[in-house]
């Protein structure tokens, strides 16, 4: 019996004509690529593994799966025939450490290499040796997306999107390339492209017209408004881009006066708030402002403070769901958000099968291995996804190198005893892993709730020319619900705002202040654009705030030597003084005789 119970056989043929089959007995979860390397025939192809093409089953070309298949998806017996071709099909693999999981974390569904509406003539594939087979075998993990699960394949076009599937038992049923693979399991499709695609192959001549001919084409060739305002509605594409990559003649006139009939009131609105040369003077003062804070913090001994408090910074790697960034409280417990955690967390625990980890010292990019891993326990310390965002975690307490097989590492020293209370103003650092890249600091000021509303227009500026684009913007974010944090709103007064490029893979940051004291958990952003790739403005929940709710449910638990640990810990820190106050025990009554 393998590992977690995995224990099943596979059959390979490494000749399509060859009547041998070997069998592979598979103990160990691994890639289809990984299992068929363990035979020695495999050497025998001289070949290199981009080269090959991997046939399910002996029907004629019915199936052909990734060399990064999950094993777990194939079942007890299986069937895969070995082709080497001459030219390179170009999958991207996985990378060695990455974990396959069980076959019901999966999806598993099939793209018929005969494209559907709009593409039947369009090249979908890297390879010609693609269209010998009839379907091509896709994965992709439960909550990925149908486009993220054909670019991670490897086998597709790069600039394959705005795509949809057309069901190949009903062709009318489509599915976006936005949705999530889910309920796609083991069903057919065909990828079908929006009318006039433009791809790499199409011919230059069938782009070029006659200057003669333009004039009388104008008008068949010309894009209706109404499909560029269609458009912006929903791809959050502006205007002006649309209009640049169009190969059609537009109006542009007849455009933006479509814009500003069906908008009016918005441009004036935007001119309302800034009269005169208000706008730039504002703007200018935002810069001096931001200068000296950059200046503030370059200074060597703040950034000396910086790298090594940095320290207790990790990355968390919530396997095969999502990344966000962490830091260690005291001990073993580290801070994070709870929205790291959607939909992987069952009353205390963490799902069954699900693996977490907290990276240290991720600061060299790969293929440096030099951080520090660990992993976390299964049941968690306090978990608050309501009105706080946050989630505290026990790691076990011995890691490792993942390039060293012996030895072990400590956790680093936590930062519970530098919290501070949020600063009204002034500088702000932030000190994450955006994006799951390696550690980075930002520096950044904090943005008081009476300026919110200024600075979220300041980002806004570059539109101000697109009243759609602006109009569609503002109803993007105000659907995330913004006004919360505006002034009136009821969450004004309770968290931290800032601008910063650290929004994704970022939440669970620390925020640090001008004397280095950590004060915010750094937890979401306002975000647009069509893969969310821009922001507004970005808050942080007071950690105080978080200290106060996380000692509440340590004190009702009535766990007396973690109370204690927790005010040595505390010892000292003036602004957590008064909360960990551990009321005195009533001396025991004198028994006399």
């Amino acid at each position: 019996m393998g590992t977690d119970g995995h224990s099943h056989e596979l059959k390979v043929k490494f000749n399509a004509s060859d009547p041998e089959e070997y069998t592979i007995h598979c103990d160990q979860p691994r890639t289809v690529l990984e299992a068929i390397k363990s035979s020695k025939k495999y050497n025998e192809l001289k070949c290199t593994d981009e080269n090959i093409v991997i046939q399910l089953g002996e029907a004629d070309g019915e199936y052909a799966v990734a060399t990064h298949f999950p094993c777990s998806c194939l079942e007890d017996g299986a069937l895969l025939i070995i082709s080497s071709k001459p030219e390179t099909v170009v999958e991207v693999l996985n990378k060695p450490s990455e974990i396959v999981q069980p076959q019901s974390r999966y999806s598993v569904f099939y793209i018929d290499t005969v494209g559907g509406r709009n593409a039947k003539s369009k090249k979908l594939f890297r390879s010609t040796a693609m269209k010998q087979l009839k379907y091509l075998c896709v994965y992709g993990e439960k909550g990925m997306t149908v486009e993220n699960c054909l670019k991670r394949d490897g086998r597709f076009i790069d600039d394959l999107s705005e795509f949809t599937l057309s069901d190949n038992k009903n062709p009318k049923r489509l599915t976006e390339h936005t949705q999530k693979v889910d309920n796609l399991d083991t069903k057919r499709f065909k990828i079908c492209l929006p009318l006039n695609k433009n791809t790499k192959a199409k011919d230059k001549k069938q782009q070029e017209v006659p200057c003669a001919s333009n004039s009388s084409q104008r008008k068949t060739d010309s894009v209706p408004v109404s499909k560029v305002v269609e458009v912006a509605k929903q791809r959050g594409t502006s205007v002006k881009t649309f209009l640049d990559k169009s190969d059609s003649n537009v109006n542009t006139e007849e455009i933006y006066e479509k814009l500003r009939q069906q908008f009016p009131d918005l441009k004036k609105l935007m001119e309302s708030r800034f009269p005169g040369d208000s706008y730039e003077e504002a703007v200018n003062l935002r810069r001096e402002n931001f200068g000296k804070i950059q200046k503030s913090f370059s200074e060597v001994h703040r950034v000396k403070k910086l790298l090594e408090l940095g320290k207790s910074v990790c990355k968390v790697v919530v396997e095969n769901v999502r990344e966000g960034t962490g830091f260690v409280l005291f001990d073993n417990w580290i801070l994070t958000n709870a929205h790291l955690f959607k939909d992987c967390v069952e009353g205390e625990d963490l799902l069954e099968g699900l693996n977490v980890f907290a990276l240290f010292n991720y600061d060299d990019p790969e293929p440096h291995m030099n951080y520090d891993c660990f992993t976390v326990k299964k049941t968690l310390i306090d978990f608050s996804d309501a009105e706080l965002d946050y989630a505290v975690l026990e790691l076990n307490p011995e890691g490792g190198k993942p390039n060293q097989s012996t030895g072990t590492v400590k956790v680093p020293p936590g930062l519970l005893k530098k919290f501070g209370p949020v600063p009204q103003n002034g500088e702000a650092c932030i000190i994450g892993h955006p994006a799951g890249e390696v550690k980075q600091i930002d520096p950044t000021c904090i943005i008081e709730k009476e300026n919110r509303g200024k600075a979220i227009d300041d980002n806004l500026e570059p539109n101000r020319n697109f009243p759609l684009i602006l109009h569609s913007i503002s109803k993007v974010i105000t659907n995330q619900g913004i006004k919360n944090i505006l002034m009136g709103g009821n969450k004004a007064d309770d968290v931290v705002t800032y601008n910063t490029f650290m929004y994704h893979g970022s939440s669970g940051s620390p925020v640090f202040d001008a004397h280095c004291r950590v004060f915010g958990l750094h937890t979401a952003g306002y975000t647009y654009g069509l893969k969310n790739e821009n922001s507004v403005i970005e808050y942080a929940q007071p950690l105080l705030t978080i200290f106060k709710r996380l000692l509440t449910k340590i004190k009702k638990s009535g766990d007396d030597e973690l109370l204690k640990r927790v005010k040595e810990e505390a010892e000292g820190n003036p602004h957590l003084k008064e909360d960990v106050k551990v009321e005195p025990e009533e001396p025991e009554p004198m028994v006399t005789e």
